[in-house]
């Protein structure tokens, strides 16, 4: 099947900073790519030449099979996108900008309002749609600014940071939409610097960092770079801890430590550790409260795979335009 959105070797450079270094992405119709790094890495950089607001300097992309060079204008009718940053009219009430921008793409007037009103209650925003979009919430513009996004129900959506400056609960409304978008067919591509939005949402993360991406994988492949599982094992009897940890010496990869009230934890080289301890456990007849398997945070892969978090960096790959 071929990606339907697709980028391979793409550079740019602004002045001495050199913000794509051989950046290559690719997405399945229907999925969500997530792409993962902190400020300046090069993910707004990255959504720009996809979304043909920015020529490469060298490399190739494609968006539902348009080239983002030769068949911008396809391109453009193909994709939806939304920034960083609210870009809605202030002075227009959150009814007028969505038929606006169906006017725009050529809506008649029936349906371009008709599909505002859609909209405004996809997004919890009827009550508010009378309202000029300056009087709303920091949370709320960046609703109707998906929404604008979406009006022309676009085949892609680039979705740059949205949930930045939100609260917790905003955020995971958010991530609800962006759910649902994806239930409805639509393909997302999303950046973000925040690790458990990309291993909640993201089929697969591209993980760039300094203008390069130096992994692809779905979340739980990444969590398997490094290794870093653990097996927690809470026996039934208290009693038959010193059994339990002798049993787990024997299996693990590392010495057996207390991790929670009669509980032991003990490193492990993979998942197939797993049955190993149920069978050993079975057979010296020892009942457990509780078992369970653990991988490594997405934030362990990130620090592993680049020496720093994903929400600092001193890398300046996006500083030819804000991140």
């Amino acid at each position: 099947m071929t990606p339907i959105i697709e980028a391979e070797d793409l550079r740019k450079r602004f002045g001495t900073t050199q913000a794509l270094d051989g950046v290559s992405l690719s997405a399945e119709a229907g999925t969500v790519l997530g792409v993962l790094g902190p400020n300046g890495a090069g993910k707004t950089t990255s959504v720009r030449v996809l979304a043909t607001l920015l020529k490469p300097d060298s490399g190739s992309a494609r968006v539902a099979g348009y080239d983002v060079i030769r068949d911008a204008h396809q391109v453009r009718r193909t994709i939806g996108l939304t920034g960083q940053y609210a870009s809605v009219d202030e002075d227009l009430t959150g009814m007028q900008n969505l038929v606006l921008i169906g006017t725009l793409l050529n809506l008649s007037s029936r349906d371009a309002k008709a599909r505002a009103g859609e909209l405004l209650e996809w997004f919890d925003l009827t009550a508010a749609s009378g309202r000029t979009a300056k009087t709303y919430s920091g949370g709320m513009r960046r609703r109707l600014d998906l929404a604008a996004s979406l009006v022309g129900r676009p085949q892609v959506i680039f979705l740059d940071e949205p949930t930045t400056g939100l609260d917790p609960a905003k955020r995971e409304d958010m991530w609800d939409v962006v759910r649902r978008l994806v239930d409805d067919g639509s393909t997302v591509l999303l950046t973000t610097q925040y690790l458990e939005e990309a291993d909640a949402l993201a089929d697969r993360i591209s993980v760039i960092d300094a203008g390069r991406v130096i992994a692809h994988d779905t979340p739980d492949g990444l969590k398997r770079v490094i290794g870093g599982h653990r097996i927690e094992v809470r026996p039934s009897d208290p009693a038959r801890l010193d059994d339990v940890r002798s049993l787990l010496a024997g299996i693990g990869s590392g010495r057996p430590e207390v991790s929670g009230r009669d509980k032991l934890s003990v490193p492990v080289p993979d998942e197939s550790a797993l049955p190993a301890v149920v069978a050993a456990l079975a057979a010296e007849n020892i009942p457990v409260l509780e078992m369970s398997l653990h991988l490594p945070s997405l934030d362990e892969v990130f620090m592993t795979l680049t020496g720093h978090s994903a929400e600092t960096s001193d890398t300046t790959a996006d500083s030819g335009r804000a991140a």
